[in-house]
């Protein structure tokens, strides 16, 4: 009988506890608003929902504490939404003024901002193609993403019209080669930039998805 009895009180005893504490919690929330909110909903007419287990003034306490435990989890969501968005944005405004004032340094990231911001921004006119490119040298190919036309200059001086194509390094996309090359010397591929982007970073790992997956 002994070992029953501490078996059942090793289950009933952590319910207990658990119960009370949750208990204790939720009276520690919902007591300072009690008060109101039993004002206010004593002018809801309740008879209607009046039952045999819970009598007028048990709907009003339980339904007092129900509205404040909702209300106080929106609150408490809506101020830490609020907190992270302006507090998010005004600490990589402070930290990117920051850096930008380091001489130097400010030089280099902004080249590097520049460089993601249009590999990843899709609403750019640039890097809308992928296209194979004999790099380093004939008989090799590399991925290259079509950035476009060389400026006039340039082709007045070759007599050619050359297309500029940035060729990133693996695994490290920031760096790369701008490369202009014949039209006829590209072959273009149907695969999305994001795609050739991954391919690049894992160094082939991460293959462009299939047709047929499409």
């Amino acid at each position: 009988m002994k070992k029953y009895f501490v078996t059942g009180l090793v289950i009933l005893l952590p319910l207990t506890l658990t119960i009370f504490a949750i208990k204790f919690f939720l009276n520690l929330l919902t007591k300072p608003f009690m008060g109101i909110v039993d004002k206010l909903i004593h002018y809801i007419p309740l008879d209607k929902w009046h039952i045999k287990i819970l009598s007028h003034e048990q709907i009003v306490h339980y339904g007092s504490g129900l509205i404040i435990l909702v209300s106080l989890f929106l609150l408490i969501l809506i101020l830490g939404f609020l907190a992270k968005v302006f507090f998010f944005n005004a600490l990589i405004s402070f930290s990117d003024s920051l850096i930008k004032k380091i001489p130097l340094v400010n030089k280099v990231y902004k080249t590097t901002q520049e460089i993601i911001k249009t590999l990843f921004v899709t609403d750019k006119n640039s890097f809308k193609y992928v296209a194979m490119v004999p790099f380093p040298h004939k008989g090799a190919y590399c991925l290259g993403l079509i950035s476009r036309s060389t400026s006039l200059t340039i082709e007045k001086e070759t007599g050619k019209e050359l297309v500029s194509v940035f060729v990133p390094t693996t695994p490290n996309i920031t760096t790369g080669f701008l490369v202009m090359f014949k039209k006829e010397d590209l072959i273009y591929v149907d695969i999305k930039t994001e795609d050739a982007i991954k391919y690049v970073v894992s160094c082939g790992v991460i293959t462009p998805p299939k047709e047929e997956e499409k």
